[in-house]
């Protein structure tokens, strides 16, 4: 393992949930969207996480242990929910079908809102873990003056 390991898993983990918390922010700005180019309401955006490994692993590492193959989270995609969207009636809107109802993006307020919170307490502990780790290895330099 190297010795910026530490930093490159956080700083992955860092740029994964600023997407997160971007693509969260679509979605807050986009509740009231009926209207979009491919047509039809806005739909929820979700981000996937997958493991991001290691370019090169040791040969045997995985029998003796001597090597971590995980390097961190990266982004697989985003992808748009397929859900129902709401139906509201409201025969005065413009998008307003010939029944009166107008059909809205399928965002629910609290979901996103325990979705960013997630996002951003897993946001500060990466944060917590870089500041942690560059103490240590500042600590470690002091020691081989």
């Amino acid at each position: 393992m190297s010795l910026f390991t530490a930093f490159e898993i956080s700083g992955s983990a860092l740029t994964a949930e600023k997407l997160r918390l971007e693509v969260i922010a679509g979605n807050l700005a986009n509740m009231q969207t009926t209207r979009t180019p491919e047509g039809g309401p806005y739909r929820r955006r979700t981000v996937v996480f997958a493991e991001a490994l290691a370019a090169q692993r040791t040969r045997g590492a995985n029998q003796k242990g001597g090597a971590f193959p995980g390097r961190g989270v990266r982004v697989e995609r985003i992808y748009a929910d397929r859900g129902e969207p709401q139906l509201v009636y409201d025969p005065e809107h413009p998008d307003a079908g010939a029944d009166g109802y107008v059909r809205y993006p399928n965002i629910e307020l609290a979901r996103e809102m325990t979705d960013m919170i997630t996002a951003l307490r897993s946001y500060e502990a990466n944060a917590t873990a870089v500041n942690t780790a560059k103490s240590l290895y500042l600590k470690a330099l002091e020691i081989g003056r």
